[in-house]
């Protein structure tokens, strides 16, 4: 008994032991990596610069293997002003036709063979350094459409197609790290340099379903430099990379890819991320197991390791459907690059309500004087959680007149927790009201955060269809008066009559007549027949019209006794309105002092 426990645990410690070794690999020296490939980023340029005949204008600085032959074919080129430079001793076999004009130092070392358009061969004094170089062609040619530097050249070609960079309205050569491999006007050939990889693979693979790891290592001995990543396909992929201390990485598609990285990294329209993980050790077999214990795997699919010839290098993530592994670009390929990054992909969704449970159908039309919810979310870069922030909004009318107007926003609360990459705000549609427009494009302007450090996030778009609400007809107002109300106008009235009657006695005071006329007055006023002076005795013979009237209107009175009747009844008169003058004072008074009281 105790013997088949022995061998039953002996088999276990096999079994346990085989399986851990086929979780790594045991990496080779060779030629036929599969997976990755380099390719040198040197310095360079590429316009859309022509002459004013229509000829390109290209710079190529170039050092060949050590065999010093080199091949230039440009039987089928463009017209061009090709200018050759290099350092080295080099034998080119040259096939040009007739609209291609080489340049070279009146004391160059190339020797060129078999070329039957001699007379387009011009030696020319001018400066070998690059700056200077593109400098000397700007003032005799106007410009440069380009300038590639290739190392250990092999072949150059022309495949046909116009050299002017596509999309690009710069007329300006700046010269910065670039992939040769680009330019599609030409094609390269070097030798290789997969000679510097070993590279592996586990016999366990991953299942079809999951998403292949590549382990990449530099060793610690190969210095600091700079790597760009570019996967070829758009398959999803898992990238463990190590290096030495001052390595930075830089992933050209992150969109594709989740990374583990012991260094800094680089990504489009983001900022730098800092060193996350501390890996010094670069023993083969470790560095895997790293890898599978960091994306908690159990197997992974190549492991590389090789030594940068150049402190920036790009290295190539071959097809899954073609990994075989060529340094020529056989056809026109414009991959990205980070001197031209994407913009980090970005997706705004729109709601009717603050839960933000409610999306919003594109082809749904909204009313202006409705709140809008807004959350833009970004595509998660590996492990790393990014922040994202919102800077300015605009919306924009389509049509032959577009009409674009800012859109303020109020930023809405969301917990990194609930929101991870995503940022919610709000707005308010009222400033369209008055517009006729109904189709909009609703544009935002976003930067992408990580650790306080903000990078450019570019602009995410959303198109919306806003229609007017519907005006109800307005109501004429509805008017309540209570007890208080019905007081206030009662005593409003009573006052206002007061102060009209006071201001009426007012106004007879200021023009009736003065208080002290009365009977005793002894003031002669012309007119009264009451005065105090002295009366004048009544002629006894009337005028002829005064008998007229007065036999019409007295009839049989007696003419003697027409002076004392006449003197009574003025003596009457003048008493009543001597009386009511003294009344309506009296009154006009009273209603003045209530007034002046009130």
């Amino acid at each position: 008994m105790e013997g088949h426990m022995v061998r039953f645990a002996l088999l276990l410690c096999i079994a346990v032991a085989a399986s851990a070794s086929s979780q790594t690999c045991e990496p080779k020296m060779g030629n036929d990596n599969p997976w990755f490939h380099v390719r040198e980023m040197l310095t360079g340029c590429w316009t859309n610069f022509v002459t004013e005949d229509k000829a390109e204008v290209h710079i190529l600085n170039f050092a060949v293997p050590e065999d010093k032959f080199l091949t230039i074919e440009m039987t089928n080129a463009k017209p061009m002003n090709l200018i050759l430079t290099t350092q080295d001793t080099v034998y080119a076999l040259c096939h040009i036709n007739a609209n291609v004009n080489i340049y070279m130092i009146s004391n160059s070392t190339i020797r060129l063979y078999d070329n039957k358009y001699n007379n387009s061969v011009h030696k020319q004094d001018f400066p070998t350094q690059d700056e200077e170089l593109v400098r000397w062609a700007r003032q005799k040619f106007g410009g440069v459409t380009s300038f590639t530097t290739v190392r250990n050249l092999k072949k150059i070609s022309s495949t046909g197609i116009a050299g002017i960079k596509p999309g690009d309205g710069s007329h300006s050569c700046i010269l910065k790290h670039e992939d040769a491999s680009e330019k599609h006007f030409v094609k390269i050939e070097t030798t290789s340099l997969a000679s510097s990889f070993t590279s592996c693979s586990p016999q366990q693979q991953s299942p079809p379903d999951e998403a292949e790891l590549h382990i990449i290592n530099i060793p610690e001995n190969a210095g600091a430099c700079n790597v760009s990543l570019q996967q070829q396909d758009s398959r999803k992929i898992k990238v463990f990379l190590r290096g030495p201390q001052g390595t930075t990485w830089t992933i050209l598609n992150p969109q594709h890819t989740q990374f583990f990285s012991n260094n800094e990294i680089l990504l489009p329209a983001m900022p730098r991320i800092p060193v996350l993980h501390t890996f010094n050790n670069d023993n083969a077999e470790d560095v895997q197991r790293k890898a599978l214990e960091s994306f908690h795997v159990s197997t992974f699919t190549s492991y590389t390791e090789f030594k940068p010839a150049d402190s920036t290098i790009l290295l190539v993530l071959a097809k899954n459907d073609n990994i075989t592994v060529t340094e020529t670009a056989s056809e026109p390929v414009i991959p990205i690059t980070p001197n031209a990054p994407h913009p980090m992909p970005l997706l705004m969704q729109l709601y009717t309500s603050p839960d933000y449970r409610s999306p919003l159908d594109p082809n749904t039309k909204v009313q202006s004087d409705k709140r809008i919810y807004a959350e833009i979310s970004g595509h998660t870069f590996g492990d790393i959680a990014v922040t994202i922030k919102v800077m300015s909004c605009s919306m924009r009318s389509r049509g032959s007149c577009p009409v674009e107007k800012e859109l303020p926003f109020i930023p809405e609360a969301c917990s990194s927790n609930s929101c991870p990459n995503t940022t919610r705000l709000s707005f308010s549609l009222d400033q369209l009201q008055e517009l006729t427009s109904t189709t909009w494009d609703l544009e935002c302007s976003v930067k992408v955060c990580y650790s306080e450090k903000c990078g450019d996030g570019g602009r995410v778009r959303r198109n919306l269809e806003v229609t007017q609400p519907c005006l109800q007809p307005p109501t004429p107002p509805c008017l309540d008066f209570g007890l208080p109300g019905v007081l206030g106008i009662a005593f409003g009235g009573f006052l206002i009559g007061v102060l009209l009657i006071g201001a009426l006695w007012f106004i007879k005071i200021k023009t009736g007549y003065p208080t002290g006329l009365d009977m005793s007055s002894t003031a002669n006023l012309p007119g009264c027949p009451c005065s105090g002076a002295k009366r004048q005795p009544v002629s006894t013979n009337p005028s002829p019209s005064e008998n007229s009237s007065a036999n019409a209107s007295i009839g049989s009175t007696p003419k003697h006794a027409e002076p004392a009747a006449w003197h009574e009844i003025m003596v009457t008169s003048t008493t009543s309105r001597t009386t009511i003058s003294r009344q309506s004072h009296l009154y006009g008074f009273c209603a003045f002092v209530f007034f002046s009281n009130a």
